[in-house]
């Protein structure tokens, strides 16, 4: 078997698995190797399973050759975001304060991908707590950009963003509070999915924001995407958000086809203040559509000039009532950036919650309403590429902007609406990838993922591979 098999996706993968033309150790053995010779790197890890990941790949080998193949994640070796819980193993949400947390029980969707026989290769770096967008932890390090090692990879999931898209896990899992898959999926070059609210359950799954936080996938490939979404969906009792709805085959929805598709572009909000590169690129994959036979249809979201205060208001309160006790008792024990914006959310007044959640919901309203009349809304996923580790501010067209303000713009109001969002590759700026971004209706991911789908078959670049299998 080639040596290259971190650089391949699970759709590349799986075949070989299934036909036993691959054994599950050995692409174990082979992932873990590259994890390790580049976590001194890109720093993606908190911790690796060697022993235990290859004590169930020795399992999952025997389950498949006695024909007992389960799917196209059976044998897949796969690192998770920090703050899904592992039973009996530690979760530290790349914290001081939780460094020795140890679960006694596994989260919904670490339930699913054992049943599913995914391989547990690790658990993976993430802004502390999952509220922040750089990845620049006081504790354990900054990730580190695989396309280039000076820059951030994006949060909160940055861990997964640098590990997927570096070879170091074939896929993960990430979580979306505003924006915390698709902004490290973006920055790194990968695809990222932010399922409806409700699609997947959170149950185990250490909260930042009860009413904004998602569970997704973060993948090489659409079509990895569509199949680890199969795996982790459907309803759970113990998440009292998770929504009893039917699930679906999405590999299987996924042909590519774009005629007839109604493309909706909002230019006052998602089109303003962006990267001349960026808007380049993301218009021209837009064309491509339009060139198989969709149509581009301008629509109006009036209250989205309102989106970042509700955004804002929502998460701060939120977070700042599920870490209240430990800001009392221990504050010099979270990062300065951390606690600075836990006390922030102490500030909001039940009037301004709630006021948000009104806005909340007029802004939920009025993107059901687009989508009476276009299929998906097609954004950029962020306004500028990933910036320098520990730079504030990030160059807009000439002009100095601050990071965060910025980079959550575009990704925040489908986590206020609870709308199913995926970032696929589109370009690049230089060596640095940007993201494309399709919001589409509650509950249509299969949708949004046909879509991801037919931009990455246009996308010429999309075989390019990061810089660091030429460094390390």
């Amino acid at each position: 078997m080639t040596t290259d098999l971190h650089l391949k996706s699970v759709e590349e993968l799986a075949p070989l698995l299934q036909s036993k033309a691959l054994s599950p150790v050995e692409l174990t053995k082979a992932i873990l190797d590259f994890a390790e010779e580049s976590q001194p790197k890109i720093n993606a890890y908190m911790a690796f399973y060697r022993e235990e990941a290859l004590s169930q790949a020795n399992e999952i080998e025997k389950e498949i050759l006695q024909g007992q193949y389960k799917g196209m994640y059976h044998g897949i070796p796969m690192a998770l975001k920090d703050n899904l819980y592992f039973k009996d193993k530690i979760t530290t949400m790349s914290s001081k304060i939780h460094k020795d947390f140890i679960s006694d029980y596994d989260a919904t969707v670490v339930e699913k991908l054992r049943d599913a026989g995914v391989i547990f290769t690790g658990k993976l770096s993430m802004h502390e707590y999952a509220w922040g967008i750089t990845n620049n932890n006081p504790h354990y390090g900054p990730v580190r950009n695989p396309w280039d090692l000076d820059k951030i990879p994006g949060g909160s999931s940055g861990g997964s963003g640098a590990a997927v898209a570096a070879g170091a896990s074939v896929a993960s899992l990430g979580t979306d509070t505003a924006g915390s898959i698709r902004i490290p999926s973006s920055a790194c070059g990968i695809v990222g999915l932010k399922p409806t609210h409700g699609r997947v359950s959170k149950y185990g799954c250490y909260p930042l924001a009860w009413s904004l936080d998602h569970i997704g996938p973060m993948t090489k490939t659409v079509k990895d995407a569509a199949g680890l979404l199969e795996v982790i969906s459907g309803f759970d009792h113990r998440d009292p958000t998770c929504i009893d709805v039917p699930t679906d085959n999405y590999v299987q929805q996924i042909s590519g086809n774009s005629k007839d598709l109604v493309i909706g572009i909002n230019e006052d909000y998602f089109f303003k203040d962006v990267d001349a590169d960026i808007e380049k690129a993301v218009r021209a994959s837009i064309q491509s559509l339009v060139n198989q036979g969709a149509k581009v249809e301008v629509v109006r979201i009036p209250s989205l000039q309102y989106a970042e205060w509700a955004e804002l208001v929502t998460s701060l309160s939120e977070a700042a009532a599920i870490h209240h006790s430990d800001l009392q008792k221990r504050p010099q024990e979270f990062g300065d950036d951390i606690r600075l914006l836990f006390e922030l959310g102490e500030l909001p007044s039940a009037v301004d919650y709630l006021q948000a959640q009104q806005v909340r919901r007029q802004i939920k309203q009025e993107f059901n309403e687009i989508f009476n009349q276009v299929d998906v809304l097609i954004t950029p996923t962020l306004p500028v590429v990933a910036n320098t580790i520990g730079d504030d501010f990030a160059e807009l067209n000439g002009k100095k902007v601050d990071l965060i303000d910025n980079i959550i713009r575009f990704t925040g109001p489908s986590n206020l609406t609870g709308l199913p969002a995926l970032s696929v590759p589109c370009g690049f700026k230089g060596n640095l990838p940007i993201g494309l971004q399709i919001i589409g209706p509650a509950f249509k991911e299969g949708r949004i993922l046909n879509v991801g789908y037919a931009i990455e078959q246009t996308n010429p670049l999309k075989n390019r591979k990061p810089n660091i299998f030429s460094t390390i």
